[in-house]
């Protein structure tokens, strides 16, 4: 909102960067985006592709993948989330998910991706004030239980 001043100091300029590199997701995802769609329909994944497509807090992945795709806060999940790609390609990615009734996390990711998923949904149900997608995936995959890790580190213990 512009002061009644006109002090446009407070309006973000066009030419200014943007507050969080999320370019770095759609360089990512662009070339595999075929393969993930496929391997999420089919229930069984086979590449490597977790950290892009289903990213989790900064901290909680030690690898150097992990730490270059890890999202540093609630903020830069919001901004994942309000992405014109990106937020729709993940709630998009996260109903594949769900559409597998008979299938655990487990045998459609993988035991170790399956914890990153769920770090994952705990994270973006918080940015997103509970979006019924990712409820739905916490309540379909863990019980309705968000990742406890997660949550410590989004509230700073």
């Amino acid at each position: 909102m512009i002061s009644v001043d006109g002090d446009r100091s407070a309006l973000p300029h066009p030419l200014m960067p943007a507050p969080f590199d999320l370019d770095r997701f759609l360089t990512a995802q662009s070339p595999q985006l075929a393969d993930v769609l496929g391997e999420l329909k089919r229930g069984r994944k086979v590449s490597h592709w977790m950290w892009y497509f289903f990213p989790q807090l900064r901290g909680l992945g030690l690898s150097s993948t992990a730490q270059f795709y890890g999202i540093e806060s609630l903020d830069e999940a919001a901004a994942f989330l309000a992405h014109p790609v990106l937020g729709p390609r993940l709630r998009e990615c996260v109903t594949l998910m769900n559409s597998h009734r008979t299938r655990s996390a487990e045998q459609i990711l993988g035991q170790v991706d399956a914890l990153k998923f769920r770090s994952s949904l705990t994270l973006f149900a918080r940015a997103s004030d509970n979006d019924a997608v990712f409820v739905e995936a916490l309540d379909r995959f863990y019980d309705g239980q968000p990742d406890p890790r997660t949550l410590e580190l989004l509230d700073g213990h």
